[in-house]
């Protein structure tokens, strides 16, 4: 159990991968590749080496060559040594953040220099000293363009890409697939199984405070609560070892949410995402905030039988119901029927007619009957040795006409 749960707990940029970190053709996984630090638009991991490597070499020579700031040319090259893997630790920080964000941050910096360029007409009227002047227009315009890069990348998640024509469409459509899981679904363990049919595709997300929820449970002393903990985690290395899916964990927590649900609605909301739940009252709250939620109990009654009132069926009366004189029996599927009239076949399977169906939050209930006269009329012809005809019998029991030959020449 001890692997189980370090292998869901990688780092801030872990991705998951099928196994071997190949896909079903053999070939690298897009989540691999991503984990390794590839753009998904390169070929291969040798192209991003060589490219970032080119990238180094040149911010070295060009420190070795200019030598700013009075350095020689050792401590120059190792100034562009410096630059460049800052540069490319901000590249990867910044392939994470969605098209919105990024319009949104360029949007609010540019913003925010503009404003720093006007306030600084204002100060260069005053007659405060050269030096002073000089220090307050950098300190405006680096203030005002931080600012407007933070302000604008968190606002940016409300810009409507589609009101550009679709230029943008693309990756609006891809995040879509995004579906992130509820702590309840987990544990439940059916979305494994939904997972492993191909009914599930693009990136699943998993919150790490959901993971620390699941930790929690699966820690706690209770042993029911360490079984469904543990169950949870079990559940989320089956989904992981998948190779048709891209297992993500994201690690915004919202620390001025209190509650797990709104903070996954949260989530939701910023990688426009769809919630995968079979909690009723997240599904409510979500669905009333415009969130789509994908729903296991759902998806479980859409697809039992469809019994119509009047058909016949055959069940396993395990036990009495509330009313007098009914039993109650449960389908493979888990779907309750109460039966009037088989109290007193408890543990017995007989044979009914449908009533009526009725389809509430929790499921759906099948009403029957039970007609104790029509299933023993049935038994016993059922157990009735088959009856012969008189004609057949007399005519059978009558010996055969004997011919006589010379009878015919008298």
């Amino acid at each position: 159990m001890a692997d189980t749960r370090k292998s869901l707990i990688p780092p801030a940029q872990n991705r998951a991968k099928g196994k071997g970190g190949e896909t079903r053709d053999g070939g690298v996984s897009r989540a691999a590749r991503r984990e390794a630090g590839e753009p998904e638009g390169f070929a291969s991991l040798w192209d991003l080496l060589l490219l970032r490597s080119l990238f180094i070499l040149i911010c070295v020579l060009i420190g070795w060559h200019f030598h700013p700031f009075g350095f020689t040319k050792i401590t120059g090259s190792l100034f562009g040594l410096v630059f460049a893997v800052l540069v490319i630790l901000g590249e990867k920080r910044l392939r994470k953040i969605s098209l919105r964000r990024l319009i949104g941050a360029a949007v609010g910096s540019i913003l925010g220099i503009l404003a720093a360029l006007l306030i600084h007409l204002v100060v260069d009227k005053t007659a405060l000293p050269a030096e002073s002047k000089s220090f307050l227009g950098i300190a405006l315009v680096a203030v005002m363009a931080y600012v407007g890069m933070l302000v604008g990348a968190n606002k940016g998640d409300m810009l409507n890409l589609q009101a550009f024509g679709g230029v943008f469409g693309t990756e609006r459509s891809g995040r879509h697939f995004s579906k992130i899981l509820d702590t309840s679904v987990i544990i439940d363990g059916r979305v494994a199984d939904v997972c492993e049919a191909s009914f599930m595709d693009g990136t699943v997300i998993v919150p790490r405070f959901v993971l620390h929820e699941l930790q929690t449970v699966a820690d706690s002393a209770d042993p029911l609560k360490r079984q469904r903990g543990r169950r949870g985690l079990e559940v989320l290395e089956r989904i992981r070892q998948l190779p048709s899916l891209d297992v993500e964990i994201a690690e915004e927590d919202f620390p001025e949410v209190p509650e797990v649900d709104l903070k996954l609605i949260e989530l939701a909301r910023r990688y426009d995402a769809k919630i995968v739940t079979n909690d009723f009252n997240l599904n409510k709250v979500a669905t009333l905030q415009g969130i789509d939620v994908l729903n296991v109990n759902q998806l479980a009654n859409a697809l039992k039988p469809v019994v119509l009132p009047g058909e016949a069926m055959r069940v396993f009366i395990l036990r009495e119901g509330k009313e007098a004189n009914q039993g109650v029996a449960y389908l493979d599927d888990g779907t309750m029927v109460v039966v009037d009239g088989a109290r007193r076949m408890i543990n017995k399977t007989i044979d009914i007619a449908v009533t009526s169906v009725h389809q509430t939050s929790a499921g759906k209930m099948i009403f029957g009957r039970y007609d104790e006269r029509a299933e023993a009329a049935a038994r016993a012809n059922a157990h009735e040795p088959p009856q012969r005809s008189e004609n057949h019998a007399n005519e059978r029991e009558l010996p055969p006409r004997p011919i006589h030959p010379e009878s015919t020449h008298r």
